[in-house]
């Protein structure tokens, strides 16, 4: 879809209800493609530039992850039989982050032609319709009210609001023109266009390049002449860099990132590209979200009405945390300062502490589905958990007292107000949905309650440490005390009988889902059956359990994991792209390498091949994020431990060789796996104590340490449902 979007730019517009009840959310908020500065339009004589007309002697366009260029070079014939040869680049920029770039040249092929270029900003710029799928955006109709608009030289503004939200967008757009001396160059302006145009005669041989700067500005709460001075300086600071200056500032930002975090992986030049494709885009949707947050589609399409979910801290903080440790703070302060909007929602429910939303761009919960939205309530635990690995990779204390403390006590506080101690003086935690959204309004999800569990020792931990800032937010020694009893009760359901833990309390007793009547057309289930059938049967669309043994591995023995990964194998239809790359983790830690590589492949791919036929809509960040999860955690054997890391390295056949690149403590670190040795390596920082497959290693700069990779034994995996094995993944060669 074509679109422009800025980070936290929405509309808001009424959740209808066919039948309202208590605690319903009112207002939904959706994504708006913006005021779009992309557009460049090329006249060749009289005959606009467009592939679908003429001829097109050659077309090739690269995205380039090392220097984050995208160029386009084409030969085309126009129907008249004039050629020109165009070549685009074009970059947003990482360093400045209102600003991107257009770099643009015309030249003839053989022959003398007149050429028009037409440079434009073009607002309520109308889109292909939506469609009946409810993952896609909702459509807003013309969501920008004209403020202001203004033209001088090849320089124009334009100035918009949204009337629900409340919101002020400012576009501005500049030209560097070189050409031949028949250049003219002229400006116009109206509400929703500016355009700046530049006729030109070319000979054979004479070129006319334009670079064009965009600077973008929006804000909530800012005047109409402060958005627009905001968006006039940042493109007045563009103008000066220049174009080789914001190209020589993108490729250092990116070297240094790449320097840092970039994944190697021999054997497979397909998985090899697409990890790089992954952590590119991961980059862009949250390395300057400064103040806002990181949306489930990214800033890539209007999925999801762009909004943020639990995705966020689960899988892309983790990838952000051991690569981009400041975006993970920044994202993290993004939602404390929603922690206002979330003590409301709350109170509002008859809770106490903090109830996150679901799903939301501002704050606000957005889902109108409570039993998969309201219901939702580990998303508090999912910040948590990221806010504890972030504190301990990073060792920012600052950040655990300004911003840390206070999100791990809400959440906490949330936990033991929604949690009880039964007769026999367990804690449970009834009537909740877990990951998987086929399972909703049940009692005791073991995720849930693990993660819980790991939230209630955290704040507890923290507010020990802290204990003059415990007293200013009002955590007294009977509540830490309480924390800790419900830590310590948390009830985690088992199954006796089958020797596995449901995903939450009597799930394993419910009837299994009839896989073998459910045709391949008729997935994802959700699209073709109703809730109600599927919240009654033991079918999973996600990762749930399964993930619940990656986050919290240190509650289930090695013999539990097996065990639980093969009963939840026969059950879970990925019907979510956050499935594939949790599954290849826990198979590469219970043995099953060729799964897990097959699982591999289904993350990475998920895009780069469109395996859900809607990348349309944007990419899935979260399975991007998923695919150095599956490499990192899964085939390197990574874990979180206190005080550190531990690694358990595994290697499928057809990887030669893997090489991941982490930051830790202040540390940078680069482990290399090959089938025999796994080589650890500090390329930066004071000494690092790690555990190699349980066996404590210290290492120092200039000292690689060695060990044995260990060779797990061919093992005979789990089936899946009827039809929803991953595909056997083949290497390129």
């Amino acid at each position: 879809l074509p679109g422009s979007y800025l980070n936290g730019v929405y509309e808001s517009h009424p959740l209808p209800y066919a039948e309202a009840g208590y605690g319903y959310p009112e207002a939904g908020q959706t994504v708006i493609n913006v005021t779009n500065a992309k557009l460049i339009r090329l006249l060749v004589d009289d005959h606009p530039f467009d592939v679908r007309y003429g001829e097109v002697r050659s077309h090739e366009r690269l995205l380039d992850f090392r220097t984050g260029l995208l160029q386009r070079h084409v030969e085309w014939l126009s129907r008249g039989r004039r050629g020109v040869r165009v070549r685009s680049t074009r970059l947003v920029s990482l360093v400045q982050r209102s600003v991107a770039a257009i770099s643009y040249e015309v030249e003839p092929l053989d022959a003398a032609v007149r050429v028009v270029v037409q440079s434009e900003l073009v607002a309520n710029e109308a889109l292909p319709p939506a469609g009946g799928d409810p993952r896609k955006s909702a459509r807003l109709e013309a969501p920008l009210h004209s403020v202001s608009h203004a033209c001088r030289d090849a320089r124009v503004a334009l100035l918009h609001s949204t009337a629900a939200s409340g919101l002020r967008i400012g576009a501005a757009m500049d030209h560097h023109i070189v050409g031949p001396p028949s250049v003219q160059v002229s400006a116009e302006s109206s509400p929703d266009l500016g355009r700046v145009t530049i006729p030109a005669a070319l000979e054979p041989g004479e070129r006319l390049q334009l670079v064009k700067f965009v600077a973008y500005g929006w804000s909530a709460i800012r005047s109409d002449p402060a958005v627009r001075d905001q968006v006039d300086a940042a493109l007045t600071a563009a103008t000066q860099t220049g174009w080789s200056g914001l190209v020589e500032e993108q490729g250092a930002y990116l070297g240094d990132f790449w320097d840092r975090a970039d994944v190697e992986v021999d054997g497979d030049p397909e998985i090899q590209q697409a990890v790089r494709f992954s952590l590119f885009h991961v980059l862009q949707a949250g390395a300057r979200a400064e103040g806002r947050a990181i949306p489930a589609k990214g800033l890539t399409g209007p999925g999801y009405d762009g909004h943020a979910f639990w995705d966020t801290e689960t899988y892309v903080l983790p990838v952000l945390t051991y690569t981009d440790p400041e975006a993970v703070a920044n994202a993290l302060r993004w939602r404390h300062t929603t922690l206002p909007t979330a003590t409301e929602r709350a109170r509002q429910l008859g809770l106490e502490g903090a109830v996150f939303p679901w799903r939301t761009i501002s704050g606000a919960e957005c889902s109108g589905y409570w039993p998969a939205g309201t219901a939702a309530f580990h998303v508090g635990a999912d910040i948590a958990d990221a806010v504890v690995r972030y504190v301990e990779a990073s060792g920012d204390e600052a950040f655990e007292r300004e911003v840390g403390l206070d999100l791990l006590a809400e959440t906490a506080r949330l936990w033991r107000s929604l949690g009880h101690h039964d007769a026999q003086g367990r804690f449970r935690i009834d009537g909740v949905t877990g990951p998987d959204e086929y399972s909703a309004v049940a009692d005791n999800n073991v995720y849930t309650n693990l993660m819980a569990q790991h939230n209630l020792r955290a704040a507890a931990d923290a507010a020990e440490r802290h204990p003059d800032l415990a007293g200013r937010l009002r955590i007294t020694a009977e509540e830490v005390g309480a924390w800790r009893e419900a830590a310590t009760a948390m009830f985690i359901p088992y199954d006796e009988t089958l020797k596995v833990h449901p995903q939450a309390e009597g799930f394993t007793r419910h009837e299994v889902w009839d896989f073998a009547h459910t045709s391949a057309e008729q997935y994802p289930l959700l699209l073709h059956f109703p809730y109600f059938d599927l919240y009654r049967k033991q079918v999973v669309k996600q990762a749930d359990l399964v993930l619940a043994m990656h986050l919290r591995g240190d509650a289930f023995t090695a013999e539990e994991k097996a065990r639980n990964f093969n009963y939840y194998e026969g059950l879970t239809v990925r019907d979510s792209s956050l499935s594939a790359c949790i599954q290849a983790v826990i198979a590469a830690e219970v043995g099953h390498l060729e799964l897990a590589y097959d699982y591999l492949a289904e993350a990475a791919l998920m895009d780069l091949d469109d395996l859900e036929h809607n990348t349309r809509d944007g990419l899935h960040v979260a399975a991007l994020a998923g695919t150095w999860i599956a490499l990192v955690a899964g085939l390197a054997g990574m874990r979180e431990r206190p005080g550190g890391l531990s690694f358990a390295p595994r290697l499928p056949p057809g990887i030669t060789r893997l090489a991941v690149g982490v930051s830790v403590q202040h540390r940078r670190l680069r482990v290399e796996i090959r089938p025999d040795a796994t080589t650890y390596q500090l390329l930066r920082g004071e000494p690092l104590q790690l555990l190699h497959d349980g066996e404590p290693v210290t290492v120092a700069t200039g000292n690689p340490v060695l060990r044995p990779t260990h060779k797990v034994p061919p093992s005979e995996p789990p089936a899946q449902p009827m039809g929803r094995a991953p595909l056997r993944h083949r290497t390129a060669g």
